[in-house]
């Protein structure tokens, strides 16, 4: 096929555990590629257009881990993708060459109890993309299972490469229970609350408060959403004196839900402090191994306590949602780079003081 022979190599973004981060040729390579042998039944070929660099991919650069996940090799990052079909085997009914998709990172086995009763976030063989031993989609060129791949019609690449983040949004305030009308808090700023503060609104959230400890951050917020109420977090505030401040910037309303986006410890206290009595703390971000809580405020206020891994079900959802307009994810992307220049894009992503939100790759 023409298109197979106009291949450029396919770099790949890697880390190492002594925290190196380079760009090299990827597995598989040109020769495989253009192999009969390349794709197994029901895989596809996909040209990979843009990926966003999550903060997972920092963590893992940075850190070397994630909880029990740990870079013990050289390591191919990214899972927030999108690019075109280049090949497709036989067996493959639901794709076709020149599809443009958004890529699931979620490899699932399809039996294991979790699969079978709609919740595959917990497959118990889970191969997710970008998660060690895993390779992830920072690459020219990936095969990948057909049922991975959502197509995404004419929406663009950069949108494509925000579903991903769209769908943590999504499967948290769908189990947290958001309801049209209802006060709700987002503890974090990121590109993770920011775009749940999207979904929020989309979803009919009022009022809505957003805390962080930048005010950068904050400025964005009110720009991507101008009623929403901006709560600066003082390091020197306890969190219950951070909890009364929310309050307070609701007009005295409690919320009922509070959606937690960085899983900092001090974070999810304040998070606990705010909520009313019968309320909901929902922690869609990833933080510490442990953490101390306020038990007897969760007690004595019953409030649901609650946590969110990855998401199942939610990307034909999201491609509605971006594609209607309800929700614009482009407005989160701040910065773009061509995959040579990873190693500057990965050094923005890690600095949001200078002005990140949400760092592009461009591979196609």
């Amino acid at each position: 096929m023409a298109v197979l022979d106009d291949l450029k190599p396919n770099l790949g973004v890697f880390v190492d555990p002594s925290h190196k981060l380079w760009v090299a040729e990827a597995e598989p390579d040109l020769d495989t590629l253009r192999s009969e042998k390349a794709l197994k039944e029901g895989e596809v070929l996909i040209g990979i257009k843009i990926t966003g660099i999550c903060g997972s991919d920092v963590h893992f650069w940075r850190d070397g881990r994630i909880g029990p996940m740990v870079v013990e090799k050289d390591h191919i990052l990214g899972h927030e993708s999108a690019g075109v079909v280049l090949a497709v085997h036989p067996s493959v009914e639901n794709l076709s060459v020149d599809d443009r998709v958004a890529i699931e990172p979620n490899i699932i086995c399809h039996r294991c109890e979790p699969c079978l009763t709609g919740r595959y976030n917990g497959c118990e063989k889970m191969q997710f993309l970008s998660t060690p031993p895993y390779p992830g989609l920072l690459r020219r060129y990936v095969v990948v299972p057909s049922f991975c791949c959502h197509k995404i019609g004419q929406m663009s690449f950069a949108e494509g490469a925000l579903l991903e983040p769209l769908s943590v949004a999504l499967a948290g305030i769908e189990r947290a229970g958001v309801r049209i009308g209802d006060p709700v808090v987002i503890c974090g700023a990121g590109p993770i609350g920011l775009v749940t503060l999207l979904a929020c609104r989309a979803a009919g959230a009022d009022p809505i408060a957003i805390t962080d400890v930048q005010s950068g951050r904050l400025h964005f917020a009110q720009k991507l959403v101008p009623s929403v109420r901006a709560v600066k977090v003082d390091w020197n505030n306890t969190a219950e004196e951070e909890g009364r401040q929310i309050v307070s910037s609701m007009d005295g309303i409690e919320p009922k839900v509070a959606l937690d986006c960085n899983g900092s410890q001090s974070s999810i206290q304040g998070a606990i402090w705010s909520v009313k009595f019968g309320g909901t703390v929902f922690v869609i971000g990833v933080g510490q191994d442990e953490i101390e809580v306020p038990f007897m405020r969760l007690h004595s206020r019953e409030i649901d306590f609650r946590v969110e891994y990855r998401y199942s079900n939610t990307w034909p959802k999201a491609i509605r949602l971006v594609n209607s307009g309800l929700i614009d994810v482009k407005r989160l992307v701040t910065h773009s780079f061509d995959i040579e220049q990873a190693e500057e894009a990965f050094e923005m992503a890690k600095h949001p003081g200078r002005g990140s939100i949400k760092v592009h790759i461009t591979t196609g």
